[in-house]
C-alpha cells in the first residue's frame, strides 16, 4: 500500500489521482514509467545561487534551517530557477541533533562544531528523543512548502546514524575519522548506544517531514565510504536500518547515498531504502549489478564536470542517462552536492538537456 495526496491509501498498481504522487521523481523511486527521467541535484538550493546569497546574507545557517520562512523561499529558489522535478527542503543535517540538546554551530568554512564531543556514556545519555515540538519550524515550513509547490513533490533528509556521530565524535568535520573509529573499535558497546540513539533522533525528525507532507526522504551518510565493507556492515548497517525500515509503514520513497561507497553498494542496498544513490566514481550500470535488480538509482554526474565546456557535459550527461538504462528506476543527479562556484545558467541547461534525451513518446 502507498499514501497519495490526499492521505488516502492507495494500491501500488492502481491508478494515481496526480499530484506529487505521480510526478516523475516519484514514479522514478517506485520504478514505475515515467515521461522523462527526472532531475534534481543535491545541494540545489544554496551556495550556487546569487538569489540564494542575497537572502541568506548574515543570517546564521542554523538560524536561518529555523526561519520557516527563509527555508521556504530558499527551497522554492532552484525549482523556479531550473525546472527540476524535485525540490529539497533547505536544513542541515545537524538539525536535528542541536534540537535534541548537543551544543553545536555551523561555522562558516568549517561546518558543525561541537562544543563538547560525545566519548563517554554520559555524552550519549545527554542526547535526548525529540518530537514534532523540537523541530516545529521544520514542521511548518514542510506545510509551507508543499502548498507552494503544488505537484512538484518535496524531498525531506536526514543525517545517517554514522555520519551524525563522526561530527560529535571528533568535534567536527575529519578527514580521517581517527576518534570515530577508535570508538567503534575500542567499545563497541559505547558506538552501538550512540549510533541507536542517533537513529532514534533520525528517524523521529524524518517522521515529522512526512506528516507534514515531504513526498520522499533521503538519509545522507556522506561519511560511510570512510569505512571497509565488514566494518560497515557491522557498525552502520544495523542503524541505518532501523531508520529506514522504521519508515517501512509510511508507504513513501526513501533514497540513501553517501560518498565514496563503491564497495559498500551492496550493503547499503540492503539497508531498506527504494532509491540508493551513487557518486561520480562507480557507473551506474556496475552500481546496478551491485545493489541489485530491485532498486533504482540515483545519480551520479560528477559536480566538476560542469565546470567543463558543453560539449564535454553534454557527453557525460548522454553517458550516465544510458547507463542508468540499465537500473529499474533512475533519478538523474549529481555524484554529490553543487559547489559554490557552479554556474546556474549551467544547471539549468542540464535539466532541459536531461529532459529532452530522455523524451519517452
Amino acid at each position: 500500500m502507498t499514501t497519495d495526496t490526499t492521505g488516502t491509501a492507495a494500491r501500488d498498481d492502481a491508478p494515481r489521482p496526480g499530484g506529487p504522487a505521480d510526478s516523475p521523481f516519484v514514479r522514478a523511486c517506485r520504478r514505475q514509467p515515467v515521461p522523462h527521467t527526472p532531475v534534481w541535484f543535491m545541494r540545489q538550493a544554496g551556495r550556487s545561487l546569487p538569489e540564494y546569497r542575497e537572502i541568506r546574507a548574515n543570517v546564521a545557517m542554523l538560524e536561518s534551517c529555523r526561519r520557516p520562512e527563509l527555508v521556504t523561499e530558499i527551497t522554492l529558489q532552484p525549482v523556479r530557477r531550473h525546472n527540476v522535478d524535485a525540490a529539497i527542503l533547505f536544513s542541515d543535517i545537524v538539525v536535528p541533533v542541536a534540537a535534541a540538546g548537543v551544543d553545536l554551530d555551523i561555522v562558516p568554512g568549517t561546518g558543525p562544531v561541537v562544543a563538547e564531543p560525545v566519548r563517554t556514556a554520559a555524552d550519549v545519555e545527554r542526547i535526548r528523543p525529540i518530537g514534532r515540538d523540537d523541530v516545529s519550524y521544520v514542521d511548518e515550513a514542510v506545510r509551507m512548502l508543499v502548498q507552494e509547490l503544488g505537484d512538484t513533490p518535496l524531498i525531506g533528509f536526514a543525517g545517517a546514524p554514522f555520519t551524525l556521530a563522526s561530527y560529535l565524535v571528533e568535534g567536527g568535520p575529519s578527514r580521517t575519522h581517527a576518534k570515530t573509529k577508535a570508538l567503534m573499535y575500542g567499545e563497541p558497546e559505547l558506538w552501538h548506544a550512540l549510533a541507536g540513539r542517533l537513529a532514534e533522533v533520525t528517524l523521529a525528525f524524518l517522521r515529522v517531514q512526512i506528516e507534514a507532507g515531504v513526498s520522499a526522504v533521503q538519509l545522507f551518510d556522506s561519511w560511510a565510504g570512510a569505512l571497509s565493507e565488514a566494518d560497515y556492515r557491522r557498525f552502520v548497517l544495523p542503524h541505518s536500518i532501523a531508520v529506514l525500515s522504521g519508515l517501512a509503514d509510511v508507504g513513501m520513497p526513501r533514497i540513501h547515498f553517501g560518498v565514496g561507497t563503491a564497495e559498500l553498494l551492496g550493503a547499503m542496498g540492503e539497508a531498506g531504502a527504494d532509491v540508493v544513490g551513487v557518486d561520480w566514481r562507480t557507473p551506474l550500470d556496475a552500481a546496478t549489478r551491485r545493489i541489485g535488480p530491485d532498486k533504482a538509482v540515483q545519480g551520479n554526474l560528477d559536480p566538476c564536470v560542469l565546470f567543463a565546456p558543453w560539449p564535454v557535459i553534454e557527453a557525460e550527461v548522454r553517458r550516465i542517462l544510458d547507463q542508468g538504462r540499465a537500473a529499474p528506476g533512475h533519478v538523474f543527479n549529481l555524484g554529490h552536492g553543487v559547489l559554490p562556484e557552479t554556474d546556474p545558467e549551467v544547471l539549468t541547461r542540464v535539466v532541459a538537456l536531461v529532459h529532452e534525451l530522455s523524451a519517452r513518446g
